[in-house]
């Protein structure tokens, strides 16, 4: 399992608020010598001390030290899902698309079939994640305390 220690900022409506404590990264070693120094882009681009909702399954309060858990690999399968099925799709409905069309239309045709396929890839993500199995796969769980917990490969996206 992944893991990242934060801290509630604020509980509202059933949800907590929850800010990471500690920069994390993909193996943990990025910031030691020989390390890849991977989050250090990711830091440029996106700030770590984003707020995220979570379900408040736990009943914590502000202020209190929470690890995050999500399971390995829920990443790489929801961008696989998200990216790889719509790259897919579009890849394969424009060149159906192409195979398709007389040659004069050729290009209109192999674009509109890569928009026939970015539709279906909607479509299909539309419908897996409205599957609760599939979500439960994607799920964070929330648990209390911080002891023993470093950042263990937590990914926020």
């Amino acid at each position: 399992m992944n893991e990242a220690q934060c801290v509630v900022e604020r509980v509202e409506g059933g949800r907590a608020w929850v800010r990471l404590t500690e920069r994390a990264g993909g193996c943990g070693r990025c910031d030691e010598p020989g390390g890849c120094r991977s989050t250090g882009l990711a830091y440029v681009l996106k700030a770590p001390d984003e707020v995220f909702a979570v379900p408040n399954s736990i009943d914590v309060r502000p202020g209190e030290l929470v690890r995050l858990r999500m399971h390995d690999g829920a990443p790489l399968r929801g961008a696989l899902l998200g990216y790889g099925l719509s790259v897919g799709l579009l890849l394969i409905g424009a060149a159906l698309g192409s195979a398709l069309a007389e040659s004069a239309t050729q290009d209109l045709t192999a674009a509109a079939g890569g928009l026939v396929g970015l539709a279906v890839a909607f479509g299909i993500n539309r419908a897996l994640f409205r599957s609760r199995s599939v979500r439960r796969g994607f799920e964070i769980e929330m648990v209390r305390g911080a002891a023993g917990c470093g950042a263990t490969g937590a990914q926020h996206g």
